[in-house]
Order: structure tokens, then sequence, then C-alpha cells
């Protein structure tokens, strides 16, 4: 090797050195490179089995949340959100399991989960324990924020439980003339969950109750219990349980020949419930806290847009469904934006922080005002309800008082 080929080497190894520590220096390979990794939001939901139709519901409000904001750069100087999902199943231990993996692996910044209220409530000393904020799109049961912890990291965009309980009794009543309910409840922590807010919402109005009877997520047969609620002269059902438990009351229904009106909690909205339930699947009554059947807002056409041009099956809101899960979902990522963006961070106890000091957002549901406070970690409201049942496969809205 000649005198002027080893200067030539030597000359490239220092351009090669410089262009490294130039590199350096601006930060694309170190601490510059977490500025443009992406902000990954976790989701632990059903999707398989019965309640798959709600996971997928969810999936879809999230994406085309986190979609919507990617195209207007992002957060926190251009980072990018990045959906990262688990399947649950429905199932408490699987969900834990699903939720440790996103915190502590993927290290999402936000974890959506709880589909299911013994999921969401398996998750929770887990997300209270890491500092991990986690925002809820369905499950309602009051635990779940109303947790006793301090610092509590658990935030919703759903129902609650002990608010749902009160307008059940308040629907039963100005459309059934309803003076004694009876419940027939999933024996899980949900139903217990809506038995305690069921007995209160009762003894405030001062009703009587024609009995609670509780039943299993695999029987096949509830008359048993039905026929001790209709002996103890139940003019209402109040219902509580999800897709496949739901429809096996409604066959047992049919199977006694009474024709009792059902006022429902949201289960039976979360997958095939008409197809499972049959033709008396129109006599349920059921809560919703969105329907793309309402008032016609520029939020809502512009997600009903964005949902038509993403998913083929999508020709127009009939087929938004179950319209809760995205439409909770869709506000509930906005709103983890925002706190994210008020954060200035996607450390957990910052963003936990960054949800206090949302001021205001044009939503979907609604305009939400201050939606979370030290003490208060539900957005929505008994206002924010509405009443629907099944008109073949879509999901129509009641009028209250008809």
């Amino acid at each position: 090797m000649t005198h002027a080929t080893r200067s030539s080497h030597r000359a490239a190894r220092r351009r090669l050195l410089a262009g490294t520590a130039a590199v350096l220096a601006c930060g694309i390979w170190s601490g510059g490179a977490y500025a443009a990794d992406p902000i990954k939001i976790g989701l632990v939901t059903a999707l398989s089995g019965q309640s798959a139709l709600a996971g997928e519901a969810i999936t879809r409000g999230m994406t085309i949340a986190i979609e919507e904001i990617n195209a207007k750069g992002g957060l926190l100087g251009g980072r990018k959100l990045e959906l990262v999902r688990r399947d649950d199943e429905g199932n408490p231990a699987k969900g834990v399991t699903a939720a440790r993996e996103l915190i502590h692996r993927e290290k999402v910044a936000v974890l959506f989960g709880g589909l299911d209220t013994p999921v969401a409530m398996a998750i929770v000393p887990l997300i209270n324990q890491s500092k991990m904020p986690f925002m809820v799109p369905w499950a309602a049961g009051t635990p779940i924020t109303k947790n006793g912890a301090n610092p509590n990291f658990s935030f919703r965009v759903s129902a609650v439980d002990e608010i749902v309980d009160v307008g059940m009794l308040a629907y039963a009543q100005a459309n059934f003339k309803s003076a004694k309910p009876g419940m027939i409840l999933i024996n899980n922590p949900w139903g217990e969950s809506n038995e305690k807010g069921l007995k209160a919402a009762l003894a405030a109005k001062g009703v009587a109750s024609a009995g609670v009877e509780k039943f299993e997520m695999n029987d096949v047969d509830v008359v048993p219990q039905l026929t001790r609620l209709k002996a103890a002269g139940a003019d209402t059902l109040f219902m509580v349980a999800n897709v496949g438990p739901s429809a096996q009351v409604v066959k047992s229904l049919d199977r006694m020949g009474w024709q009792v009106p059902v006022v429902s909690h949201w289960g039976p909205l979360g997958g095939r419930f008409t197809e499972l339930a049959g033709p008396s699947a129109k006599n349920v009554h059921f809560v919703q806290t969105y329907s793309f059947f309402g008032k016609e807002t520029p939020v809502r056409d512009k997600v009903v847009k964005a949902l038509m041009a993403k998913y083929p099956d999508v020709k127009g809101p009939e087929n938004i469904t179950p319209a809760v899960g995205v439409a909770n979902a869709y506000d509930a990522v906005q709103l983890s934006a925002l706190a994210i963006a008020a954060a200035g961070s996607t450390e957990g106890d910052a963003v936990r922080e960054g949800f206090y000091k949302i001021d205001r957002y044009e939503g979907l549901i609604k305009t939400y005002v201050k939606p979370f406070t030290a003490t208060q970690h539900d957005a929505l409201g008994a206002e924010d309800y509405v009443w629907a049942q099944f008109i073949g496969d879509k999901i129509v809205p009641v009028a209250s008082g008809s």
C-alpha cells in the first residue's frame, strides 16, 4: 500500500468518525432518537368470543382518533401514536397478563382496557401499583374508578353502574309504570356492582323489589330464577349480563311465555345478541352513552366519514355498532392525547396529572369541560345516557316516557 493510499484511508476514517460524532451530537442516535419514537397506546379487550364485536368497535374508535392525531403531527414534537392490542378473551387472569406485558415490555404511555368489569377490576391494582394511566372505554363497574387508591390512575369515558342503575329505575317507571321490579343479574363483580346500585336506587325512591336472582355465565336455562321473580310479582326485570347470558334470559322468558318488560344494562349490545336471543331480542331496552342516529355535529360527521373511508363494511351510521364502543373509545383517545400534551411527557404520574389539566374538548359524545378532577375520574354522567333497543340487527334509540 502506497503512502498516498494510506493517507487517503486515514482521511476517509477521520471523515467517518467526524460524521458519526455529528450524528451523535444531533441526538439522532442518542436522546434525540427518543423524540421520534412512537408513543404506544395499549389496549386489552375481548378480540375473540361472544364480545368480539365490542372489542372491534373499541379498536375502530381508537384507530380513527389515533390516525386523526397523527395526521395533525402527533404529540410531543412530532411523535406518532401507535396502537398495541392484546386479547383478554373476557378472562380476568388473561387480562392481567396482557396488561402486564403492555406496561412492562411494550412501555405503553396509557393502557386502555376493561370491556368486562371483572377484567377491569383485576387490572386496577396492577395499574395503580405500576403508576400506569388506565383509560376504560366500556366497563361500567363503579369500583373501577372509585377504587380507593390515592393516587388513583384509573379513568373512564363510559357509563357508571351506580348512575345507570338510577336511570334503569327511572326508565322503567316512566315507560312501564313499574312498581315492583325484579333483578336478574350475572353472578360476578359486575352483577355485584349493579345489585348494590339498584338496591340503593330503589331505596332512594321507596320502591319495593320483587327480589334478586343470580345466574352463571354458562347457564343455558334460567327458568327457575325467573319463575321465582314472577311468583314474587315482578312487573319489570332489571337485567345485567353480557351478550350470551342475556340471550339465555330472553330465551328462558320465551319458554315460560312470560312477556315482562326487560330494562337492561348495555351488555346485550356487545355482540351477536339478536342472533342468540331470537325475535324477542327487540323486547329488551338498554342504556347507551351515544347513538350515531342522534344529533348531527361536525365531529360526528367527521368520524362517520372516516369510518366509512377506512372500513368497507361501514356504509353509514347503521353499520357503526355497537356505537358506544366506537364513540367512547374515540373520545377517550382524544382526551388521553390532551393529557399527554398537558403533561409534556409520557411518564405515568405526569400523564395522570395531565388529565386534570384538560380544560375543554369538543368531543363526539359531548363537549367536555374539565372532565376529570382529583376526585372525579368519570367523564360521563347521567345526562349523557340514551336508551335503545334492537330493531332487526340495528340499535335504535327509543324515546323515554313513550
